[in-house]
């Protein structure tokens, strides 16, 4: 039984490292723009992918040679296992129920502070392009941001980039018409909320499939 399980036990490690690179690759721009001190979730998950298929080599090998020693230690690495895809799944679980209370305020720190040049301002507009969408609640939020006032709403917001220039996107009522108008709180937050939610239900899944 002990030798059938190895195998399976590597495969959920293929399957949390390829989660957990997922996660990474597809969250790492919204986490680092929401949170100041963000999930390490994906981390987590990649960290005890890229074990478990290490390990589950060792327990192949410990089972066959029927080593006591090498098996208790066997079994010590599935605990710290369990207890580390807990902590993923707990720590996506939770920051998928925070993020509606820091992204209004962190959002609108970007936006006060945006001058396309630092980490968070690309993540704002790697936002506002990727999901089409403009502001907090919508585009005229970006009326109070200092750089409104020089250089007018951000080129990302625009819906066709080639029919945006600085005199329209410095003039509200010609925005408009050039700019997404949805706001990126709620496409945010529903974003960030489902797959959070799968990378908590995978860690969760598997730890308790493990036992």
């Amino acid at each position: 039984l002990l030798t059938c399980f190895c195998p399976a036990l590597q495969i959920t490690g293929v399957i949390l490292l390829a989660v957990g690179v997922w996660g990474k690759l597809t969250l790492g721009t919204y986490i680092s723009l929401i949170a100041e001190n963000s999930t390490n979730a994906p981390y987590v998950l990649i960290g005890t992918g890229t074990t478990i298929i290490v390990f589950g080599l060792f327990g192949c090998f410990a089972t066959c040679r029927g080593s006591p020693w090498m098996l208790k230690l066997y079994a010590m690495f599935l605990s710290l296992v369990f207890l580390a895809e807990l902590v993923a799944g707990i720590s996506g679980f939770v920051f998928r129920h925070e993020i509606k209370d820091t992204f209004l305020r962190t959002y609108t720190e970007a936006i006060q502070n945006y001058n396309k040049n630092d980490e968070r301002s690309h993540a704002v507009d790697n936002v506002q392009e990727s999901l089409s969408c403009c502001g907090i609640q919508s585009y005229t939020n970006w009326s109070t941001s200092p750089y409104f006032f020089k250089h007018g709403i951000p080129t990302s917001c625009c819906m066709n980039s080639s029919d945006c220039n600085t005199q329209d996107l410095r003039n509200m009522t010609v925005a408009a018409t050039k700019v997404n108008q949805k706001g990126c709180y709620d496409l945010v937050t529903s974003f960030m909320e489902t797959n959070m939610g799968i990378i908590a239900g995978v860690a969760f899944g598997i730890a308790f499939s493990q036992v």
